[in-house]
């Protein structure tokens, strides 16, 4: 297909002026003659010029895309090669409609026998399969008249999944932690693993002193304990009503899910054996705990898939179904959100039934907007208006929030783009401080 250039237009119109006054000196009929050859021409070498790209026109790849994240940006790349001239290139690629993009059209001139790479990003705000269709591409001729366009073969299946970028950059996290201060830190006479036997130095306490061993070697020997590794996380997230609603750009229930996951890798990096329960009415998918990176692939491929559901959640019956499923003590997270103190009561008791057997632990996510709006200043009536309201919603929350917390409950309240570090954060302060 050929598409007129911009110089075109202008050479047509310059025909058009010559014409109007070649029309003045002699007759219309020869002005009306004289600008339609013009045109014939123009438009004659303007498709020539088009068709002459046909055999010099650039080659273009997609590279091939990987596992996206949903609420991140993920780089697509795409690799063009010029032939044996140069090459002014524009070109659009045929990625989902619904997704943002920060670049729809890309543009590049590129030297004979060289290759670029040009690159734009997407932003999923879903999670699923998608496609992406073939490539538009539009190249100059040599004259500047005509662009010739066409597609190149790019028809392509692409999953989306959860955070996965947030988690690939967790795993470096935990990996540096190992050899540094609050991860890897052993936790001397804090814990209930025999690490080793040492000579006792001031400063030790002396009720870990082991006396069968100092007769032995007839000097004071010390037990060293640490934090036991190989501990019970579950992890209960909710997909009810208030999980469906969109907070900064995603699902509540998305962002709940990628909590879930760096959770759940932090868990398998510390050797404990993570297991996942999503519910709404009852426990729609269940997966028994579990050691080893295998289980977080597990868990990636079995939550993906879930949508949340405008159900309210039954507290009360999903704990009722855990406690069938798992009788060893463990830390149990549960995921979710509340409103005020009556919607939470149903909340409260179910999260009573954990204790003391194991160690509850309620995560809320919060809408960062509630609490701008809270703390914002007030220039109008309905500004006034909305902050009242504002600071009700969180002052009815810290009430629901500190009843859990009167009866043994761990919380954790965090606004939903912070929640999978404090989250974390918060799992690693427990293991160190033997909580469970």
């Amino acid at each position: 297909m050929i598409i007129p250039a911009r110089r075109v237009y202008y050479l047509l119109l310059v025909g058009m002026v010559m014409a109007f006054f070649l029309a003045i000196v002699t007759s219309i009929q020869v002005g009306i003659l004289a600008i339609i050859l013009f045109n014939l021409v123009v438009l004659s070498l303007t498709i020539l010029d088009g068709q002459r790209v046909k055999k010099n026109r650039v080659t273009v790849n997609r590279h091939p895309l990987p596992k996206l994240s949903v609420g991140r940006e993920n780089t697509v790349t795409l690799s063009i090669q010029a032939k044996n001239q140069q090459a002014q290139v524009i070109l659009k690629d045929n990625y989902p409609s619904i997704f943002s993009v920060s670049n729809p059209t890309l543009e590049t001139t590129l030297a004979p026998h060289t290759m670029e790479e040009l690159s734009y990003s997407v932003f999923p705000d879903r999670r699923g399969e998608f496609f992406w269709g073939d490539i538009q591409l539009r190249q100059l001729g040599t004259w500047k008249l005509g662009w010739y366009a066409w597609k190149a073969q790019g028809n392509q299946k692409v999953a989306v999944y959860p955070d996965l970028i947030g988690l690939r950059s967790l795993s470096v996290r935990l990996a540096l932690n190992q050899v540094g201060t609050i991860s890897s830190r052993h936790h001397f006479h804090q814990g209930t693993e025999f690490r080793e036997l040492r000579e006792y130095v001031t400063g030790d306490d002396p009720r870990f002193i082991d006396w069968k061993a100092t007769a032995r070697r007839n000097r004071p020997m010390i037990r060293v304990l640490e934090t036991e590794r190989e501990q019970t996380l579950i992890v209960l997230l909710d997909r009810g009503r208030l999980m469906t609603a969109q907070v900064q750009g995603l699902k509540r229930f998305d962002w709940g899910l990628n909590s879930t996951l760096s959770l759940a890798l932090a868990g398998l990096n510390r050797g404990d054996r993570v297991g996942i329960g999503v519910f709404d009415r009852d426990i729609v998918t269940w997966m028994p705990p579990e050691r080893g990176q295998d289980q977080l692939f597990k868990i990636i491929e079995h939550l993906t898939p879930l949508q949340p559901k405008l159900l309210e959640p039954d507290y009360f019956n999903a704990i009722t179904q855990f406690l069938k499923q798992e009788n060893r003590r463990a830390l149990v997270v549960l995921i979710t959100d509340v409103i005020d103190t009556t919607a939470s009561a149903e909340l409260l008791s179910a999260m009573e039934r954990l204790t003391p057997r194991y160690l509850p632990f309620c995560v809320t996510l919060r809408d960062p907007q509630v609490d701008e709006i809270a703390h914002q200043q007030t220039d109008s009536l309905m500004n006034l208006y909305q902050r009242a309201v504002a600071l009700d919603l969180l002052s009815q929350r810290k009430v629901a929030l500190g009843r859990l917390q009167q009866k043994g409950v761990l919380v954790l309240d965090a606004p939903v783009n912070q929640i999978s570090e404090q989250l974390v954060d918060r799992y690693l302060q427990i293991k160190a401080r033997n909580l469970l």
